[in-house]
C-alpha cells in the first residue's frame, strides 16, 4: 500500500533545481503507487513563529496565527514521509522551509509532553557548491534535526555545481531523484 508524502519545497524558484529534483522524485514515488502532497512555500503566506507557546489547543488548527500553514497541518499530520526540499542558502534551509518548519511547532504541542509526530524524512537539495565541505553545515544541521525530531532518514539527494535555474536538466541527480522516489 502507497504511504502518504508530503513535500516541502522551500525553493523560491518556481522552477529552478529544486522543483525539478522534487518533479523527479515524485515520478518515482507515484510510479510506485505513493500518494504526494506538495507546498511550495514561496506561494504561500506564512508568517513566522511567534514563540507563543499558545498553540496546540485545537487539532485541526494547532497554531493561533491563521495563514496559509493551515493547508500543511493536516498534511502533515497524515504523512508518513516528510521531504525536505530546499535550494542550500548559508549552508542552511531557506527561509522559506525553516519558516515552515518551525511553524509545525504547534503541532508538538498538541501532545502534553510536546511530542512531535514520528516520520520518515528525505532531504532534496540543490546547491552552487558540490565539496565535502559545502554540504557538512547543511548535513550536520538535518542529522541533529532528524535526531532530536525521532524521525528516520530514508536518503538525501544532493545536487551540487547547479547555480543557474534549470542548471539540474539531463544530470544523472535526477535519476537519483527519481530513484530514491521509487524506492519508498
Amino acid at each position: 500500500m502507497g504511504k502518504n508524502i508530503l513535500i516541502l519545497n522551500g525553493s523560491p524558484r518556481k522552477k529552478g533545481n529544486t522543483a525539478l529534483l522534487c518533479d523527479a522524485f515524485t515520478a518515482g514515488a507515484e510510479s510506485v503507487g505513493h500518494v504526494l502532497t506538495r507546498f511550495d512555500l514561496q506561494n504561500m503566506d506564512i508568517h513566522g513563529c511567534l514563540g507563543c507557546m499558545k498553540g496546540g489547543k485545537d487539532k485541526a488548527s494547532p497554531c493561533v496565527q491563521k495563514d496559509d500553514m493551515e493547508k500543511i497541518y493536516p498534511a502533515y499530520v497524515q504523512a508518513d514521509i516528510v521531504v525536505l526540499a530546499s535550494p542550500l542558502y548559508y549552508w542552511c534551509f531557506s527561509g522559506q522551509l525553516k519558516t515552515a518548519f518551525d511553524r509545525l511547532f504547534a503541532v508538538a504541542e498538541t501532545d502534553p509532553a510536546y511530542a512531535n509526530p514520528r516520520k520518515d524524512c528525505v532531504l532534496i537539495m540543490a546547491a552552487e557548491g558540490d565539496t565535502e565541505e559545502n554540504w557538512k553545515p547543511v548535513l550536520d544541521y538535518y542529522a541533529a534535526l532528524v535526531g532530536f525530531m525521532g524521525w528516520h532518514d530514508l536518503g538525501r539527494v544532493l545536487a551540487g555545481g547547479v547555480l543557474q535555474a534549470g542548471a539540474v536538466a539531463g544530470r544523472p541527480v535526477l535519476d537519483d531523484a527519481r530513484h530514491l522516489g521509487a524506492s519508498l
